[in-house]
């Protein structure tokens, strides 16, 4: 019997404190009526964070809502570890704060799930595989500590697939997490747990980690929104490493507001957004890349939501970026399979996980287990070699970074933009060949191709939903920027939601 399957592995879900936290829960929201809980879990963070500074709500009673709401959609899977009874005690102490007079912080009692390879001292970080299920970092990662220091809570920790080696979140350790718009479906990772929480309505913001997609996968198989920085622009220490060269925290929200309001408190800027206008902006798209072999409802949508760009003034731009294929072939994977081994072993001495490279190797799922031993450990039969790293490092991604910079000063654009996948979310399972036009394609080349040459270049990529499929299933573009342009591309991403509008809840939502 699998730990999904077991009845007391369900302790991971709802914590040792779990009947005595529901309890509260429903105590705390019985008294404002069957009703209230819906607009409390509809309201977007800036929304709830607003009310519960003007003593318009209690975190209390927020917290209590999000959490019946976790207990009831617990099908998703969404979190390794919660804990309801320690949520609610430390809204309570932001109901305290805010009686005594105490100066209260941006994120002032907002609940926020972290995905649990970023290290947290209430909680495990267990990364998502067997060997760190019982490992407690001594400190928050920096990251958590802002969120902290600005008023939030953490909500739990939520599941990923492990060692975040992978875009479907189906983890074999701690059991596959479900896509809000349809449970056979992954929702996309490695930050599946997060983006799922946010699109059913257990939370409005979230912690997520991109390395090579994994903020954006989900963002775009979920139906929300979904921001990764320019890399380097929040911290990365304290969380589980694939790479120095491309890892970065970045958020889920189900608006770019909400987006905004996290890159402000991390990264300590508070520039306006201020209201630009799309009529006369400049979007560039590159087809020979991007636009090719895309499933024929992801097509369909991308193609309207253009039309809904231009009548909105926006000016597309056609360019191309000769070579980008062959760059990233030469960068994106080389670079991480060769970092991953030093880095990974590296986080566990420096954190005191109690275990070392080898034994959580030897410990981990086999699917990740056996990619280790091909791709990453001396010895392998794909095991990345030192010169040819070298060259990844030194010549082609420096020439990849070149390309982007030349075609930006070339077009003129503020942001490219493109479909962040070629396929909606797939089933649970299905992911060695996906079928596009009725031909046979590799799962990675599917998911990963077009999400992949942003992150390897470093640029802050912005996902916004833009439709549904006809199956129901959400369809979304992704803009990237110039390295360093965050928060113009958040403020263009306020144009850009307005102008191509939400999309329909999850049924169960």
């Amino acid at each position: 019997m699998s730990d999904a399957e077991n009845p007391a592995r369900r302790a991971f879900v709802l914590g040792a404190a779990a009947t005595a936290g529901l309890a509260a829960a429903r105590g705390a929201s019985a008294g404002a009526g069957a009703t209230a809980a819906s607009p409390l879990i509809d309201l977007s963070a800036t929304e709830a964070v607003t009310r519960m500074a003007r003593g318009e709500l209690t975190s209390e009673r927020y917290a209590a809502a999000l959490i019946a709401r976790c207990h009831a959609q617990r099908d998703l899977n969404a979190f390794i570890t919660f804990e309801p009874e320690r949520v609610l005690q430390d809204a309570r102490a932001r109901d305290g704060e805010r009686r005594a007079g105490a100066k209260l912080g941006p994120l002032f009692g907002l609940p926020i799930p972290v995905k649990d390879s970023v290290n947290t001292q209430q909680y495990p970080t267990t990364a998502g595989t067997p060997a760190l299920r019982h490992f407690r970092p001594s400190a928050d990662a920096p990251v958590v500590a802002s969120l902290k220091s600005a008023g939030a809570l953490v909500l739990g920790k939520t599941n990923l697939h492990e060692l975040s080696y992978g875009w479907t979140s189906n983890n074999h350790a701690f059991g596959a997490v479900r896509n809000p718009y349809d449970h056979r479906r992954i929702p996309g990772g490695s930050s599946g747990g997060t983006a799922a929480a946010i699109a059913a309505r257990l939370a409005p913001l979230g912690v997520a980690e991109d390395t090579e997609g994994s903020v954006r996968v989900p963002a775009a198989f979920c139906g929300i929104a979904g921001f990764r920085p320019t890399t380097g622009r929040y911290s990365t220490r304290g969380c589980v490493p694939i790479s120095a060269l491309f890892d970065q925290i970045g958020s889920h929200a189900r608006t770019v507001a909400d987006l905004a309001l996290f890159d402000s408190v991390v990264a300590d800027d508070w520039a306006p957004l201020g209201d630009r206008p799309l009529r006369g902006v400049r979007l560039g798209v590159v087809r020979d890349y991007w636009f090719t072999g895309l499933d024929p409802e992801v097509e369909r949508v991308t193609d309207l939501a253009l039309s809904r760009l231009r009548d909105a003034g926006a000016v597309i731009v056609d360019g191309t970026l000769p070579g980008l294929a062959h760059l990233i072939e030469l960068t994106t994977a080389p670079v991480q399979n060769h970092d991953v081994r030093f880095a990974l072993a590296q986080y566990l001495e420096d954190y005191g996980a109690g275990v070392g490279l080898n034994e959580l190797v030897a410990q981990a799922s086999p699917d990740i287990r056996d990619l280790f031993r091909s791709d990453v450990l001396p010895g392998g039969a794909n095991v990345v070699s030192e010169a040819a790293y070298a060259a990844a490092r030194d010549r082609y991604l420096p020439a990849l970074r070149r390309a982007y910079r030349d075609y930006f000063a070339a077009t003129g654009v503020a942001a490219m933009l493109f479909p962040t996948t070629r396929v909606p979310a797939p089933l649970i399972g299905q992911e060695t060949t996906l079928e596009i036009r009725g031909r046979g394609v590799p799962f990675e080349a599917a998911v990963a191709r077009n999400i992949a040459p942003g992150s390897t270049a470093g640029l802050p990529g912005l996902v916004l939903p833009v439709g549904l499929t006809a199956q129901g299933l959400p369809v979304s573009l992704e803009f990237d920027a110039p390295p360093a342009s965050d928060r113009a591309l958040l403020a263009l991403g306020v144009s850009l939601e307005h102008t191509l509008g939400a999309i329909p809840a999850p049924k169960s939502a």
